[in-house]
């Protein structure tokens, strides 16, 4: 597995708890944000423990897992709500933990993703239902990202490869989930989504 750089008390709590586990070989540890490419291409862990608070967004995180398949995303966030869960879950992670979750569900997450099994904080399940309005779908994101850096529909259908009427509905869905109504406030960072 791979470790990520976590804030101090953080990472030397991760660190010991993940050596302290014989089944567990840790391949790569404390990688800066600007290594994990690298360090993924690498190594090629099972798992890869993530801090989201060190990814620019959700969607870098759907970009590493598109990258890397075969690598399982466990991430860790300060307070992550049931919709922040269900959309790193739906971008490519495997699990989704709060960073004060206790040290052998933190074990246990990482047993489970290395096995393909998806992991939300306990209480989570229970508290939301299956989807939400605020959740984009893959393809959503896509189209998301390529609404934030400019792009014309008729572009963003020859990047993605479908047609200029199903780009606009996506830009619908994904203005009505954040809560926008133009590009420009999406650009603007006006979305509360």
């Amino acid at each position: 597995m791979l470790l990520a750089q976590f804030e101090d008390i953080t990472g030397l709590g991760l660190k010991t708890l993940i050596d302290g586990d014989a089944s567990l070989n840790v391949v790569a540890t404390d990688v800066p944000h600007s290594g994990l490419v690298p360090a993924l291409t690498d190594t090629q862990p099972d798992v890869a423990v993530l801090n989201f608070g060190s990814l620019a967004s959700a969607q870098e995180l759907r970009d590493l897992h598109n990258q890397f398949h075969d690598t399982h995303l466990l991430v860790l966030a300060n307070r992550p709500d049931t919709t922040e869960c269900r959309q790193l879950l739906s971008f490519g992670a495997t699990a989704c933990l709060a960073k004060n979750t206790e040290a052998r569900d933190v074990l246990h997450a990482i047993h489970l993703a290395s096995r393909g099994l998806q992991v939300m904080p306990s209480g989570i399940l229970e508290a939301a239902p299956a989807t939400g309005p605020d959740l984009l779908t893959m393809r959503e994101a896509e189209v998301l990202g390529l609404l934030q850096t400019g792009r014309a529909n008729g572009e963003i259908a020859l990047e993605l490869g479908i047609g200029v009427e199903t780009v606009r509905t996506h830009v619908r869905r994904v203005y009505r989930k954040l809560g926008v109504k133009t590009r420009r406030e999406l650009r603007s960072g006006s979305a509360h989504g």
